[in-house]
């Protein structure tokens, strides 16, 4: 008897040009092809080109992973590189939808003319209109979702008016989620009437509206980090699957120099000067890509590192030109001051820093990429939110998975932290016995990590599990 020829598959990954969200959904791509996937990674032609320029990605290019590959396409979004509807989220997102829409759904038909039609297509949020074209050609749509299991439920329950949000009349009530109370300042604030872009929280639920188009969700996450917000969502028939730390994921070690940063690092020099610093000493600070904090703030995060004495690497990233925001400055005398224990860059390879044994703690923006890479590399926080779901995971971090100790408020807070609350954060998360309870949470969150995308590991089996549905579905079609 013979054996049946192999099933091969092709995913398309479709990612908002976005840094926190692309990284994502890369990593995603290279678990797929490790696994065996035929893996297109698609964003716009601005985007591949400062990939291409920091990282030597050549698009339409098969690169060989695993047992799969990966190539990258970029489209064009029309618009030039200097347009103003850049800085403007609302109108580029409908620029986004206008071109990708019509490319997407050529690429499709594309595939099908040259035998190779595509089993599968996976979005993250803000692009929600790929689920549309997914449906329209009768191809399995997936999302990945790049917040937590429990933010996800608070947009679940806010969409489907499950439970009581604050209103216009009522902005200061508690949100009962199950499992967790939230104060009114730590609901994914683009919820919240106070909320300076109610925009981006009308954009990320277009993606729930669209949840029906959606065979599956994949998530960032691990089993044993939010095992009771998972086992909701699935309780509401909503195919979930955690399958972080994706970039943890043993399989694409291999695939470590196929990365999307849009700005290149001097990884060398600052790996080299994070190896002079003896063990548990380092407090890194790095506020994402996006955030962009108060000149008068900076001052006090800056003299708060000059009294407390701890050695630090601090991201400093300049804003986008097309934003028209101001490069920040240190205190006169700053730099010169800290010389021998500090160390100011512009941009810094995070997954290895994080992993350095001289780091201590990390004063963050509660990114979710920034708080799952640290919560799986066993890092201590001083969480620093600004918007969206970063006060959320901050109150979760801080109060869920006692790793955190709170420093810094959200936007709709509005408050100043200053240079004593700074150095007293700083000292409690470094010395002392809340340092070291801290750490010890911390160390086990990132064991449970190491297991879950260990083979056999609740994430691997997920991702397994989910190319195997890949499979069938397609053998359904045939």
């Amino acid at each position: 008897m013979e054996s049946e020829a192999p099933i091969h598959i092709h995913i398309l990954l479709i990612s908002f040009p976005g840094q926190g969200h692309i990284n994502p959904l890369l990593r995603l791509a290279k678990c797929l092809a490790a696994k065996g996937a035929s893996v297109i990674f698609i964003t716009t032609k601005k985007a591949g080109k400062d990939i291409q320029t920091v990282n030597n990605i050549v698009e339409k290019s098969v690169t060989s992973i695993g047992n799969g590959s990966l190539t990258f396409e970029f489209f064009d979004d029309g618009l030039q590189d200097d347009d103003p509807i850049r800085a403007n989220l609302c109108g580029y997102i409908e620029q986004l939808k206008l071109f990708g829409k019509p490319f997407l759904s050529q690429m499709i038909k594309n595939h099908v003319e040259s035998n190779k039609p595509i089993s599968c297509i996976i979005n993250n949020p803000f692009v929600p209109w790929v689920c549309d074209v997914a449906h329209e050609h009768g191809i399995p749509s997936v999302l990945l979702w790049v917040q937590s299991t429990a933010v996800f439920a608070a947009y679940y329950n806010y969409f489907n008016k499950l439970v009581h949000f604050p209103l216009e009349k009522e902005p200061y009530i508690d949100v009962q989620l199950p499992f967790q109370v939230l104060k009114y300042n730590e609901i994914p604030d683009f919820l919240h009437p106070f909320s300076p872009y109610p925009f981006l929280g009308t954009l990320i639920l277009e993606q729930f509206k669209n949840l029906s188009k959606v065979f599956c969700v994949l998530v960032e996450t691990y089993e044993e980090l939010e095992h009771d917000f998972i086992d909701y969502i699935t309780k509401k028939s909503i195919h979930i699957r955690p399958i972080g730390p994706l970039f943890k994921n043993p399989n694409i070690k291999g695939a470590s120099n196929i990365r999307g940063d849009f700005v290149k690092s001097d990884d060398c020099n600052i790996i080299e000067w994070l190896n002079t610093k003896p063990k548990d000493s380092v407090v890194y600070i790095s506020f994402g890509t996006i955030v962009y904090l108060p000149q008068e703030q900076v001052n006090e995060i800056a003299y708060g590192l000059l009294d407390s004495q701890v050695s630090f690497l601090w991201v400093l990233k300049p804003p986008p030109k097309e934003v028209g925001l101001k490069e920040h400055v240190l205190p006169n005398g700053f730099l010169e001051e800290t010389n021998e224990r500090g160390k100011v860059v512009k941009w810094s390879p995070q997954e290895e820093v994080l992993a350095h044994p001289s780091l201590v703690c990390f004063i963050t923006h509660c990114g979710w990429n920034s708080s799952i890479e640290a919560l799986s590399l066993g890092v201590p926080m001083l969480t620093f939110p600004a918007w969206g779901d970063q006060v959320t995971n901050a109150k979760f971090l801080v109060d869920v998975f006692g790793v955190g100790i709170r420093l810094g408020y959200g936007m709709i807070e509005n408050k100043f932290v200053t240079r004593d609350e700074v150095k007293k954060c700083l000292l409690e998360a470094t010395i002392g016995e809340k340092a070291e309870d801290l750490k010890k949470n911390a160390i086990k969150w990132k064991k449970k990590a190491e297991e879950a995308v260990a083979i056999g590991g609740s994430s691997d089996r997920n991702l397994d599990e989910f190319l195997e549905d890949i499979k069938k579905i397609k053998m359904i079609a045939q």
